[in-house]
């Protein structure tokens, strides 16, 4: 089991993480989501042991890890971490940057590359040189480098970001299926609710250096109690009592998604439509509620300067 007990951070005086714990065991996926510069990065590199802490401790097995100001070579053995630059070596082939991870002892050594080619949808790539891919290439096959070592923990820093997102699903199916059968604990600092919301066993959310928010998926999702974690999931909207029902004057906002709304023939709220947005199996409509912007979801599109009509579901 990994354990991350009340640490705290800063290059300089300033702390950029405080006072964050959590735990997670073997075969666990961890998403920690937050906006640029919450913190998420360097919560990696501590974890991985790249950078020193003075304030609280991370373990692994209840064993204390000590960190860079006590290890030759910064990082943990048993730990594998895929930065955003890639780690790759442009001037040797797919599978000489993957069979550098690889003991040239295995004799499983072929299949192994072969395999994990798949899982990153490489295959045809297994002689290219590195420095001839895409960027969403070079991604894809630092991410089969990376788990080539078999970590018991592996920690990835956006690790879709240059990828193609008709490739991005199927990649994010097929890589976390494999870690989970080899029972690998994955953290993963995204900016892509997808990343979070479908695979994550539990979310974890920074905000200036604070852990806000920790729970799974579905019930950070369904308990919608703050703007800033409902808007990696959604749009959300916060809205003054008031406005939506007439009976009451209380100045308490509530949170709510665009789903949450559904369009009526007649309503005691009543809104202009400003624009429709297609989204595919349905338009997102922006609007004006007595001069408060609002979003909900509809099958067609609305036009603009209309008056509606709805109700809060």
């Amino acid at each position: 089991m990994l354990k991350v007990d009340n640490i705290s951070f800063g290059y300089t005086s300033k702390e950029v993480l405080k006072n964050i714990s959590f735990s997670a065991n073997k075969g666990d996926y961890i998403a920690v989501i937050g906006e640029s510069g919450c913190g998420k990065s360097t919560l990696l590199e501590i974890i991985y042991g790249l950078l020193h802490i003075e304030k609280g401790a991370v373990y692994w097995n209840d064993k204390k890890l000590l960190g860079p100001n006590f290890q030759l070579i910064p990082g943990e053995d048993f730990m594998k971490y895929l930065p955003q630059d890639f780690d790759l070596m442009p001037y040797i082939t797919v599978e000489e940057n993957i069979g550098k991870n690889i003991s040239i002892l295995d004799p499983n050594r072929v299949t192994r590359i072969q395999e994990l080619l798949e899982v990153v949808d490489m295959s045809d790539f297994l002689k290219t040189k590195v420095k001839n891919l895409s960027g969403g290439q070079k991604q894809r096959v630092a991410l089969a480098k990376v788990i080539a070592k078999e970590p018991e923990v592996l920690l990835l820093d956006e690790p879709f970001s240059h990828i193609d997102n008709f490739r991005k699903n199927k990649l994010r199916r097929d890589l976390f299926r494999y870690l989970k059968s080899k029972n690998v604990l994955c953290i993963v600092a995204t900016h892509d609710a997808t990343d979070a919301l479908s695979f994550a066993d539990e979310i974890l959310v920074i905000r200036d250096g604070k852990l806000v928010a920790k729970n799974t998926p579905e019930a950070l999702y369904n308990n919608l109690t703050s703007e800033y974690i409902g808007s990696f999931f959604n749009e959300v909207n916060e809205i003054q009592l008031s406005k939506i029902d007439s009976k009451s004057t209380s100045k308490k906002k509530i949170l709510f998604y665009p789903n949450q709304l559904k369009l009526v023939e007649n309503s005691e709220i009543k809104a202009t439509v400003i624009t429709s947005y297609f989204k595919g199996d349905f338009y997102l409509i922006e609007a004006n509620l007595k001069g408060k912007i609002i979003f909900f979801e509809h099958l067609e599109k609305l036009q603009t300067g209309s008056n509606i009509y709805f109700k809060k579901n």
